[in-house]
């Protein structure tokens, strides 16, 4: 954790919420997790003011800008938060001291608050149903956002799955959450990703997990041979969806091609066979517009040559 403080001293210190995760920070499959040797560390800044945050950071770090930094801190905050998932990416930045490469998000906390609450874009809500290492957190609202989150991966996840099912496949089926449908996971990500990201953590996942299944004592249990068992009923069912983000909720009504309320729809959906699949199908259309706009809007953020470059690593890792 003291590399994390020493990286985040580099930048202006009006960070309400910070985190790194990725296969540089949390062991995966396939990678060397002696931090000097991994793979590239990626950071999260959730800052309060986008626009002071990029002014000041400039000041400091302007060589970790592409040349949208001659278009000034204004326009940068508006290319942040008017497009893709609300992120600004610097990537391939160069820490010789600590003998690293990083990459960095900036959001406002405005809009990771919207996307953990609404689950708009999937984007960080999705990397945050998976053990990170936060570094700062000072945000009581973002917070409780986490943990609600946390709960309604579960819930998303308990619909998906059978009655009967393994830790492995409940954490994997929560990580596939921000996978499936992922843009880059057609060309740019290696297709065992989510395996190879749960199966060194199970303990990790469970650990993040418990207070949230515990929540959830009446309708799961734990079998003694440490498979879970939960009620499929219809109105444990009806419950989860009506309880569901509000932005996936639309879309699972949509995607019912059913008439009526939207809480008859839902009622209507949770006595049909159908509805894992239909979480999924809406699941999948959220996560690729997200994925697919942010990948276009960092080709600028990061530049020709170190778009290419990182392009070209992800496609790597497609065929490995």
């Amino acid at each position: 954790m003291e590399i994390y403080k020493r990286i985040l001293g580099k930048f202006p210190q009006n960070i309400v919420f910070s985190f790194a995760y990725g296969s540089g920070v949390k062991k995966q499959l396939g990678y060397d997790n002696n931090l000097k040797k991994a793979a590239m560390v990626d950071l999260v800044f959730c800052v309060k003011n986008t626009e002071k945050w990029h002014q000041e950071n400039l000041a400091i770090n302007s060589s970790h800008y592409s040349a949208m930094k001659l278009l000034g801190s204004s326009w940068i905050a508006k290319y942040q938060e008017k497009l893709g998932a609300n992120v600004y990416c610097n990537t391939l930045i160069p820490l010789p001291e600590e003998g690293i490469m990083i990459k960095y998000g900036v959001i406002s906390e405005a809009d990771l608050l919207a996307d953990l609450k609404l689950w708009k874009h999937l984007y960080l809500a999705g990397r945050l149903h998976k053990p990170v290492s936060i570094i700062t957190s000072t945000s009581e609202s973002i917070k409780d956002a986490l943990e609600n989150n946390l709960l309604n991966a579960l819930r998303c996840a308990l619909l998906i799955l059978p009655e009967k099912f393994t830790k492995f496949e409940l954490f994997h089926t929560i990580s596939n959450i921000s996978y499936k449908g992922d843009f880059r996971m057609v060309f740019g990500e290696n297709k065992n990703k989510v395996n190879n990201i749960v199966k060194p953590q199970v303990d990790k996942f469970y650990d993040l997990y418990l207070p949230t299944i515990d929540r959830f004592s009446k309708s799961i249990q734990l079998t003694s041979d440490a498979d879970f068992i939960q009620d499929k009923s219809k109105d444990v069912a009806e419950n989860h969806l009506l309880q569901l983000p509000k932005h996936l909720v639309k879309k699972i009504v949509i995607n019912s091609r059913l008439k009526g309320s939207e809480a008859e729809i839902l009622h209507q959906i949770s006595s049909q066979d159908t509805y894992p699949s239909i979480v999924l199908q809406s699941l999948c259309q959220i996560v690729f517009k997200s994925s697919a706009w942010q990948s276009i809007k960092n080709i600028p953020t990061a530049g020709l040559w170190k778009s290419i470059s990182y392009s070209w690593e992800k496609a790597v890792k497609t065929f490995t």
